[in-house]
């Protein structure tokens, strides 16, 4: 792929690992000037800030003004924004044992930190005239599970959110869209506090077990890549999908049933 993005700048929420280091490492790769932002650096995003065109900003998204630090990072030009941050704690203990506290910590990080940053960030795209917000949701945000019920929730919230607001500023030159992945390999599934590890526990079985399962699940019979995932944000990001706003883009490997 060329430099497609040669000259532009991107902001990348939950940039250090996942799919939010393999977003910052493709719109890097297409040109683009990346300002990523995450609570805690990692090996991977040290490596792509020494090559040069990646700025790290230590940044909790939880704090009321790390928003506004982040977008001011970026220097006043800002093509790009992605959002990307967030979590999705495994409630094996079913509803009753979600509490407020539990909501308004999920709803916040998965939600509400992309609506603060993209607010931050809108300005600068509205006094250029142009802009892509492209946000990371879920295929849970239309195939809700009760394992994930905060997260669902959260995520049919963001997509609506997103969607309304491509109807407001798309006449103004902003795209905006989401991505909605299924299972990744990510630590998010993998990791020793992940999903496949806490659901395991829950269940009596084994988290490759419980992996097995979710791969069966889809057409293709495994999970998707975070390079995977990064591509369909890059293409979103770029001219090529210059006429494309207010659409959800899922990539799950057919793990959404056909309607």
């Amino acid at each position: 792929m060329g430099k497609e993005l040669e000259g532009r700048t991107a902001v990348v929420t939950g940039a250090s690992k996942g799919i939010g280091l393999a977003i910052v490492e493709a719109l890097a790769g297409a040109g683009a000037r990346v300002v990523a932002g995450s609570r805690t650096t990692t090996k991977e995003l040290d490596a792509l800030v020494e090559q040069g065109s990646v700025v790290w900003v230590p940044a909790d998204l939880a704090e009321p003004d790390a928003a506004e630090r982040l977008v001011a990072a970026a220097d006043g030009r800002i093509h790009v924004l992605v959002n990307n941050v967030g979590a999705a704690p495994a409630r094996t203990g079913g509803f009753l044992s979600v509490t407020d506290e539990d909501w308004q910590r999920v709803v916040d990080l998965n939600l509400l930190t992309a609506v603060r940053v993209t607010r931050a960030a809108l300005p600068v795209m509205l006094d250029a005239g142009e802009g892509s917000v492209v946000t990371v949701a879920s295929v849970n945000a239309t195939l809700p599970d009760p394992l994930v019920i905060d997260y669902s929730a959260s995520k049919a919230a963001l997509v609506a959110f997103s969607k309304a607001l491509s109807k407001e500023v798309g006449p103004r030159g902003i795209r905006v869209n989401t991505v909605s992945p299924g299972p990744v390999e990510t630590e998010l599934w993998l990791g020793g506090d992940g999903v496949a590890a806490t659901v395991s526990s829950a269940a009596g079985i084994t988290p490759d077990d419980v992996v097995a399962q979710a791969s069966a699940a889809t057409v293709t019979g495994r999970f998707s890549l975070p390079s995977e995932v990064a591509e369909t944000v890059l293409f979103l990001a770029g001219d090529r999908a210059r006429n494309i706003t207010g659409s959800d883009l899922v990539i799950d490997g057919g793990f959404i049933p056909t309607r």
